[in-house]
């Protein structure tokens, strides 16, 4: 009896450390990889501020042929650039000269080129296009066609009659422009008759030339082909008309330039600059274009 107790509790000590033995330990928990952080949220490129509104005024002065021109282009700069105004003061060539060399507008305009002793002190030319000067008579009048030594002879008063070039039998009513008149020292340079005209009467500017050669038969005056109308006639000058094409081809001679005029060493205002650098650009030129003159530039 013993015996068998004793081989049972034998048993029973080596199970229990066969257990003990056999049993294996729990696997450690492995820790979750650590959360990747998400990548930094790259910056949004800092926005391009918007070109600041042009604004202010861009005052212009001088020659009446241009009123048509720089008028179209001053509107057409207000259009794009509604924060400006554009002013033009209509006072002639030597006047506009004048009122940018004492700073008392922006822009002088001259329908003519600037003089050595203009240019001397300080004043620097841009030609904007160019202008015939068409020399002009009362629709009535028969006469077509004069040469430049005609119209020469006409103006000094050694012909004084329209029968005399293929007209009435009336005299000749000589109008003019004023002195100073960027449109009268053109004329007159070409025609050589400078200081020798003998005007019945001096008008200021070239809506009133194209009035009064309206309004009487027997007158001849010259204005800016680009200021016409149909109430007066163009000659031809040596069978040469007075076109967009003849004036920019040269056969037309009776031309000059329209000239925008600065003073050398004033900075102009953003306005007045951005203006004048529209004015003689190529997207200029059909605008200059649909006001009678030639543009330069396009």
């Amino acid at each position: 009896m013993k015996k068998t107790i004793s081989i049972v509790l034998a048993l029973v000590m080596a199970l229990a450390l066969f257990t003990a033995c056999g049993s294996t330990a729990a696997p450690a928990v492995t820790e979750a990889p650590a959360a990747t952080e998400a990548p930094a949220a790259s910056e949004a490129p800092a926005a391009t501020e918007a070109p600041a509104e042009l604004t202010g005024t861009v005052a212009t002065d001088g020659s009446t042929s241009m009123e048509k021109v720089i008028g179209a282009l001053g509107e057409s700069f207000m259009e794009a650039n509604k924060g400006v105004t554009f002013t033009y003061n209509p006072t002639g060539s030597g006047s506009g000269i004048t009122a940018v060399s004492e700073g008392r507008c922006d822009i002088g305009l001259s329908s003519r080129a600037l003089k050595d002793d203009e240019k001397a002190s300080g004043l620097e030319e841009t030609v904007l296009a160019l202008d015939g000067i068409a020399i002009i008579v009362n629709p009535e009048n028969p006469v077509a066609d004069l040469d430049i030594e005609t119209i020469a002879k006409i103006y000094t008063g050694e012909i004084t009659n329209w029968k005399d070039v293929g007209g009435n039998d009336a005299e000749i009513v000589l109008i003019g422009r004023e002195a100073g008149s960027g449109t009268r020292d053109g004329f007159e340079s070409i025609t050589g008759t400078k200081d020798a005209c003998k005007y019945r009467q001096e008008l200021t500017s070239t809506g009133d030339v194209i009035t009064t050669v309206a309004n009487n038969p027997d007158a001849i005056g010259y204005a800016s082909l680009a200021a016409l109308k149909d109430n007066v006639k163009a000659l031809t000058v040596g069978g040469i008309a007075p076109t967009e094409e003849t004036v920019k081809d040269g056969s037309y001679v009776v031309q000059r330039p329209f000239v925008l005029v600065t003073k050398s060493g004033v900075k102009l205002s953003d306005a007045a600059q951005a203006f004048y650098d529209f004015a003689i650009s190529a997207d200029a030129a059909p605008i200059i274009a649909a006001a009678g003159a030639v543009a330069v530039n396009g």
